[in-house]
């Protein structure tokens, strides 16, 4: 089982920056990519980033060209959030998947996010 623990969270201006860190325990050797979703109230669950072990990188469209996801060591991974817009308000999770035997995910319980405009 692999732990995750987001934190950076918080209240900023648009056109700010965050950087959201996800700090990842247990079994971070099997993990074989980690990403970031957020939420919005009364929206779905959307993929933000993600990066694989192997170092590639994907990002949604909205966040492409201000957002990047870096993951430096086995267990840290960073959202780096920069020219924020009200449209990033979201709870911001980090999620991982690994394999122990079977293939197997695990998500943290989430940091929120909120921009101002």
């Amino acid at each position: 089982q692999v732990q995750l623990v987001e934190s950076g969270g918080g209240l900023v201006q648009a056109g700010g920056s965050l950087r959201l860190s996800c700090a990842a325990s247990g079994s971070i050797f099997s993990i074989n990519g980690m990403r970031w979703y957020r939420q919005a109230p009364g929206k779905q669950r959307e993929l933000v980033a993600a990066i694989t072990s192997g170092g590639s990188t994907t990002y949604a469209d909205s966040v492409k060209g201000r957002f990047t996801i870096s993951r430096p060591n086995v267990t840290m991974v960073y959202l780096q959030m920069n020219s924020l817009k009200p449209e990033d308000t979201a709870v911001y999770y980090c999620y991982a998947y690994y394999w122990v035997g079977q293939a197997r995910s695990d998500w943290g319980q989430g940091t929120q996010v909120t921009v101002s405009s």
